[in-house]
């Protein structure tokens, strides 16, 4: 029985209405649900939340959708896929978008008041978010959406940071803490970076015990308040060894230390001691139990220790103190360098040392479980556990995890107004303020009078519980313990010391296991000019998302995001997107030609009349499919869309169409019916093997061409393509070679002298040493003549003389023109 195709394809492929439709359609179908009900394998996905900080770039969607390309290929092959959503709207980066907006700091407002300018900014940005992730074609199932601010996501947050508490590694210090004066709030090792700039050494006029000169070079003069010793080498001024030194401008008399960390090749080679510079004064502080002085106020201010100074920011102090020291005598040089700072990365601002009131979570003493846990990972690429091993290898300092913010997940803990003991809410509390209620029992002292903890968590001890808030910890444990541990964690590469790190230590303080089993890193995406990584915050990049894919395509957009493999930075490119919408174009010409024919198809069709060009296409078919699947098994999409683009361009429309063109249009009687079988298969592979990247043109095709025939309503719940083991066949690839390398050299032929492809040729005779191939060419003459527009073929043991003899790679042909001759 014939089937007859219902839906003509237009000439044009219209993008823009396409995608919408498929949209509709895919939501309508439940294409993209997730089934807890289903007992095929699960494969869970800790999709990235992103931070609610501006506008969506283009670097989201090229590492967002490389996410896609993964998940579509899964479920694709028969696995049950969980693809949820969440947004990352507490913290700092949201705080930060937010100041912008009303152009107002966070500590000049009411905290109820600015939270819910939070809340509203957020939840606005957060639709903007979901449309683009719709029209971009991410196959997320949207019913498991989730908010970091949200009940579930704070309750999960604050149950972990009591169940640390309770197993004794969570703790509160007051210590010397990262602090960035600009955000006004401690901060992690994590959330810091490296900047080179130019400074300056400043030589100054220290004076020792007997009234002569020590010069000391310091990069920061305004810290001379808090110089609390100087520290010379062993083996350099042994000799100051127990004396004491005078420090310019504030006169107070400190001590003067060996210590053989003192790099006496740097400035003078003796270095003063502040509370706090850097790490090494810290370590100092502590070595020789030293003073503390506090100098800069946690607003970046100087403090009642920098005299005549007090309240000056940081820079205008520093140049203060300069001209002060100069006037004095007391400035002896001064020498311009290059130094690498260490700055806040959300905002680059130079950090301080402050001793503050932190809580911290264990890691330190965690270091080797936290190496073998990384170890159990798979990552993709997989020197990105390379990067995950130097940052555990390199940490120095517990996990901080609280903020001076106003907007994020406080800590559910009071302070006993009489003791000080520390109370924790009850599980039923949570999420719980403590600021806006008191605990629900007295403390242990029979006090009933209690003060809150007015610090918030950091954003990442919310995020690092993804896997339990898409997995419905707390709410139904049958559901968390069917995705997790999770099948995949997507991310960038500069957040592997951030949120896969972070994740991994809650993963293993609280559950004891790893969070998932493979982590598929991304690149970033870089301005065309400069090379710069792109940023919300900063920026997002030449062109937004939407003009993209309103001038070219969301599958063009996508075809750009699969060009570069996982862990790879990429520059923005639009020729690469222009691409992409010339392989969808080419896609539809190529289904659109073969509308017709395919509506003869009859899936009873005889392989019996299949020829050698049929059976060199279907070898290479099953070798693509063989290659491609590898390839997204092994988390290589680019790979895999290569290998489909070369074989859809080289292989199906460049020569096979070609080459059976005359039996698709009738000329080869039972032959056809090959052809028809051949054309069928290797369009659908070919679509399938294009679905996870190209999901719209592809659907489209699937739908008009083959819905009818397969099982499947939608392209995307249809099953990755197997092939056929038959179809393989070293004979038939051999004769491939030899028959495109045929074609190839008639093409050049025409080429070269300037005659359109479609030139009729007199004569053409074929010849090569291999006899099996012979007979090959023997039996598809019909093909080689609609491929060449020859008149004639004849395949021989030996060459006319008489005719212009051509070779190549063991092929040669002889080859006449009608029209040359009679010229």
């Amino acid at each position: 029985m014939n089937h007859k195709i219902k839906h003509a394809f237009p000439k044009r492929y219209n993008p823009t209405s396409v995608e919408d439709r498929l949209h509709a359609f895919w939501h309508e179908a439940g294409v993209h649900m997730f089934d807890p009900e289903d007992g095929s394998p699960i494969y869970s996905i800790d999709t990235p939340p992103p931070t609610v900080s501006g506008d969506l770039h283009l670097g989201h969607v090229f590492s967002y959708s490389q996410t896609d390309f993964l998940a579509r290929f899964w479920r694709m092959r028969g696995f049950n896929v969980f693809y949820p959503m969440g947004f990352d709207d507490n913290g700092l980066p949201t705080e930060r978008l937010v100041e912008r907006q009303l152009g107002i700091r966070s500590y000049e407002m009411d905290r109820k008041i600015f939270q819910h300018e939070c809340r509203r900014i957020s939840e606005e940005a957060e639709i903007k978010y979901e449309q683009l992730w719709k029209r971009i074609g991410l196959s997320i199932d949207w019913r498991y959406t989730y908010r970091t601010i949200d009940d579930l996501s704070r309750r999960i947050a604050q149950w972990s940071f009591i169940d640390l508490y309770r197993k004794g590694l969570a703790y509160r210090q007051k210590a010397p803490t990262l602090w960035c004066t600009e955000c006004r709030t401690a901060i992690a090792q994590a959330d810091l970076s490296d900047l080179t700039r130019r400074g300056q050494f400043y030589t100054i006029d220290f004076e020792l015990d007997d009234g002569t000169s020590l010069p000391i070079a310091t990069t920061r003069p305004e810290l001379l308040p808090a110089c609390v010793a100087v520290f010379v080498h062993p083996q350099g001024r042994r000799d100051l060894e127990g004396r004491k030194a005078r420090v310019p401008l504030y006169n107070q008399m400190v001590p003067i230390l060996i210590d053989d960390t003192v790099d006496p090749e740097v400035g003078t080679g003796i270095v003063m001691c502040c509370t706090f510079g850097d790490k090494v004064d810290i370590e100092w502080w502590y070595r020789y139990e030293l003073p503390l002085v506090s100098a800069i106020e946690p607003d970046g201010r100087m403090s009642e220790a920098a005299g005549d100074f007090v309240g000056l920011p940081i820079l205008e102090a520093r140049s203060q103190i300069l001209e002060r020291l100069e006037t004095a005598g007391m400035l002896l040089d001064t020498n311009p360098i290059e130094q690498s700072i260490r700055v806040h990365e959300r905002c680059d601002t130079p950090v301080e040392y402050l001793v503050t009131d932190q809580w911290f979570i264990k890691i330190l003493n965690y270091r080797n479980d936290l190496l073998e846990a990384g170890d159990q990972v798979e990552w993709y690429p997989e020197h990105m556990r390379a990067r995950y091993r130097d940052w555990v290898d390199n940490l120095q300092w517990d996990w901080c995890i609280s903020r001076q913010r106003l907007h994020g997940v406080p800590f559910p803990v009071w302070y006993c107004s009489d003791c000080g003991e520390v109370i924790l809410a009850d599980d039923g509390q949570l999420p719980v303020d403590p600021r806006d209620r008191s605990p629900d029992r007295s403390c242990t002292c029979g006090s009933i009078s209690f003060d809150a903890d007015n610090d918030v968590m950091d954003t990442w001890a919310t995020s690092s519980m993804t896997p339990q808030i898409i997995g419905k910890f707390f709410e139904d444990d049958q559901f968390h313990n069917l995705v997790y541990p999770m099948s995949l964690r997507p991310q960038a590469h500069e957040i592997i010391r951030t949120w896969a790190f972070y994740t991994i230590v809650k993963s293993h303080h609280h559950f004891g296991v790893v969070p998932w089993k493979a982590a598929a890193i991304s690149g970033w995406a870089l301005a065309p000019h400069g090379w710069q990584k792109i940023s919300k915050s900063r920026g997002g990049g030449p062109a937004t998302p939407d003009e993209m894919i309103d001038r070219y395509s969301a599958d063009a957009v996508r075809y750009w995001a699969a060009s570069t493999g996982l862990g790879k930075d990429t520059i923005i490119s639009e020729e690469k997107i222009q691409a992409g919408s010339k392989l969808a174009t080419k896609l539809w010409n190529v289904a659109r030609f073969s509308e017709p024919f395919l509506g003869d198809y009859d899936p009873q069709l005889k392989r019996s009349s299949l020829t050698p060009t049929d059976r060199w296409l279907l070898s290479r078919t099953q070798d693509t499919i063989r290659l491609a699947t590898k390839a997204f098994e092994e988390y290589d999409y680019s790979s895999a869309k290569a290998i489909t683009e070369a074989y859809f361009w080289h292989d199906l429309a460049d020569n096979y169409l070609e080459l059976v063109k005359g039996r698709l249009y009738g000329q080869g009687g039972v032959l056809r019916d090959g052809a028809i079988y051949t054309l069928y298969q290797a369009l659908l592979t070919t679509i399938k093997l294009f679905a996870p990247i190209l999901p719209h043109v592809t659907e489209e095709i699937y739908g008009k061409l083959y819905a009818s025939y397969e099982e499947s309503e939608s392209l995307h719940r249809s099953i990755w393509p197997e092939g056929d083991p038959t179809w393989g066949n070293e004979l038939a690839d051999r004769f491939g070679e030899a028959l495109v390398e045929t074609l190839s050299i008639v093409r050049r032929y025409k080429s070269k002298r300037h005659l359109p492809l479609a030139t009729e040729i007199e004569r053409l005779q074929i010849t090569t040493d291999d006899h099996t191939l012979r007979d090959q060419f023997n039996d598809i003459e019909l093909d080689l003549m609609s491929a060449t527009r020859a008149l004639q073929i004849e395949v021989v043991e030996d060459l006319d003389p008489s005719l212009q003899q051509l070779s190549s790679e063991g092929i040669q042909i002889a080859i006449t023109f009608e029209a040359i001759q009679d010229a």
